[in-house]
Formats: structure tokens, C-alpha cells, sequence
């Protein structure tokens, strides 16, 4: 990896961890897909995408199956700097129009003004020079490009068990970022994005799948903070999440015999547009 990755994501996503990751993160809802290609610049050819974090391909192949993307995309180049998820990636991506190479936010390897649109999902809050990122965002979009930033976020407001699974989790932060709405909003008011983009557009999706009590357990468990810790740590953070389930303070069931009760999130999607 190179030296612009936060050490917490290069020991946490290493090799080894990417098959839960990818297994039990959670997909993102067909309307915010939908909705970001309704923003999109409707141009005749198709379109050249930028995915910068791709990771191991959750959100790709989300955007392949789309409907309303499938038939649209030209060329899509992942950009990812952890070996393990471009490997992963490689396995799951199964289309030729799609690559993946190592780079970061600010280092992509990417033409000057090559892309339509850069989609990074669930990952810029990782980014650790915004500035540089943003100038390089600008290097390699058209004129009428524009940037999408997607995350997808447990809902603490909606049920008592998901605030105190998040907490328990970042308890174990040890100075790893996470979605910060006002953090993210200073980022976008820095000179060197005020420079080169127009004010953000901001939309928001409320959704919810199914989880079990493994479900949520193996979804913290591939957290890069939680991935790097000894076992016995680990067993405590599992330990900790089955009391607050059992607990379960606002747990809304879809089968209480099968144990499947609903996993509530919010998809929020950022747009910038380059000037």
C-alpha cells in the first residue's frame, strides 16, 4: 500500500479479512442509485466512471445490476490500495468493462480529464488530505463531470440496539475516522474545493434489511478496528453486542421464530459538481 492509506485501514482490510467484509456489509438501496443517476450529465456516450475505494466490489456490482445503470456504463475503473480487496474484487467483478488497480484519493493514476463521474462509497471519510484529494478529483473529471460521495449508515436514531452496537464498537475506535456529517461539511468548504467544485448537493434515503443477532456480531467483527484486535478482544466486543440484543430496546421483528428483526440504515448521498 502506499503511504497516504490510515494505518488502522491498511492492518484492518489486509488479506484474510475481505471474505466477511464483503459478505456481511450491508448493499445500498435501489432509489439512491437511482436518484444519483438522475443527476448524472445525460450524454450520448456512455459513461466513464472513476470508483475510488472500491473495496471488494459491494457497491460496483450494485451499480452493475441496477437497471437504470446497467446499460449506461462504459468504462469503470476501481481504484483501490488494499491487495486483499482488489483481489477480492477481481473475483467478484465479473465484467469487461470493469478494472481495478492500486491508488488512492490522491493518487489515482487516472488522465487528465478522463472521467464523467468519480463514486466513492462508504470510504472518503478515510481520506487524509482532503485538498490534495479534491484537486485530483478536479485533474481527472471532464468539465461536466461530477464527484459522488455514498455512505450507508446504521440508523441510531432509529432503535436503541443499533446506538449501542455503534458504541460498543467505537469504543475500540483507537483513532480510526468514521462519518462525521460536520466534518465531512468543513471538507467541502476548504479552499481547494470551493475553488474547483459548486456546494455540494446533499439527499438522504431512510431503508432497512434483515439481520440476526450473527448478522450484526460478523458485521462489527469486520470493522477495520475491530478486524485488527487479538481474539480475546474480539470476544469481548461479540460478548458486549449479544447483551445489548438480547436487550434488544426497539428490536423490530420480521420472524421472531427465525430470528430475523429488521436492520435499520440511512443512505446519504453527497454531489459535486466540477465548475
Amino acid at each position: 500500500m502506499t503511504t497516504s492509506v490510515h494505518p488502522n485501514a491498511q492492518a484492518g482490510f489486509a488479506t484474510g479479512t475481505n471474505e466477511l467484509y464483503d459478505r456481511i456489509r450491508p448493499s445500498y438501496p435501489a432509489d439512491c442509485l437511482s436518484y444519483v443517476r438522475s443527476q448524472v450529465p445525460q450524454i450520448t456516450t456512455p459513461l466513464k466512471i472513476v470508483e475510488i475505494g472500491a473495496g471488494t466490489g459491494i457497491f460496483t456490482r450494485a451499480l452493475l445490476t441496477h437497471p437504470e445503470w446497467a446499460a449506461s456504463i462504459g468504462t469503470l475503473r476501481a481504484i483501490e490500495p488494499s491487495a486483499g480487496m482488489r483481489d477480492f474484487w477481481t473475483k467478484c467483478v465479473q465484467d469487461n468493462r470493469c478494472t481495478i488497480v492500486n491508488g488512492t484519493f490522491d493518487d489515482t493514476g487516472v488522465e487528465d480529464g478522463w472521467a464523467d463521474l468519480i463514486i466513492i462509497a462508504q470510504t472518503f471519510h478515510w481520506c487524509l488530505d482532503y485538498g490534495k484529494a479534491f484537486t485530483e478529483f478536479a485533474r481527472i473529471l471532464n468539465k461536466n463531470g461530477a464527484a459522488v460521495f455514498i455512505w450507508n449508515l446504521a440508523d441510531r436514531e432509529a432503535a436503541g440496539w443499533v446506538a449501542q452496537v455503534q458504541q460498543c464498537v467505537e469504543a475500540r475506535g483507537n483513532g480510526s475516522p468514521r462519518f462525521r456529517l460536520d466534518v465531512l461539511r468543513q471538507a467541502f468548504s476548504i479552499p481547494e474545493y470551493t475553488s474547483l467544485f459548486h456546494p455540494q448537493e446533499e439527499k438522504q434515503w431512510a431503508h432497512h434489511g434483515l439481520v440476526t443477532e450473527k448478522t450484526v456480531t460478523d458485521r462489527a467483527l469486520s470493522w477495520s478496528y475491530i478486524a485488527m484486535l487479538p481474539p480475546d478482544e474480539k470476544a469481548k466486543v461479540a460478548e458486549g453486542i449479544k447483551r445489548i440484543l438480547e436487550r434488544g430496546d426497539g428490536k423490530v421483528w420480521i420472524n421472531k421464530e427465525q430470528g430475523t428483526y429488521q436492520d435499520p440504515h440511512t443512505a446519504r448521498a453527497m454531489i459535486s459538481r466540477k465548475k
